[in-house]
């Protein structure tokens, strides 16, 4: 199995990790099980991350929106937290 520095691990190198044969080693049906289910998991945790940065941009780009829509705002009494909303 050969491992690149620095590359990030994605669910395929997992599907088509291979490992050395020896005499009485490890049962090369239950390691590909498990590195099967280790590919899945990681595919899933790829989708939320896409998931994630893409919320997190939509909600980036609305703050904006936001903040340039209230640029002009000032509050009419500096001493109230909310001067809309007079005590």
């Amino acid at each position: 199995m050969i491992y690149v520095t620095g590359e990030r691990l994605h669910p395929h190198h997992a599907r088509i990790a291979s490992f050395d044969t020896r005499w009485r080693g490890l049962d090369p049906a239950q390691v590909h099980d498990y590195l099967n289910r280790l590919a899945d998991e990681l595919e899933r945790l790829h989708r939320d991350l896409t998931t994630a940065n893409t919320e997190a941009e939509r909600i980036r780009q609305a703050l904006r929106q936001w903040q340039s829509r209230h640029t002009g705002c000032r509050h009419t009494n500096p001493g109230s937290p909310n001067g809309r909303w007079q005590r």
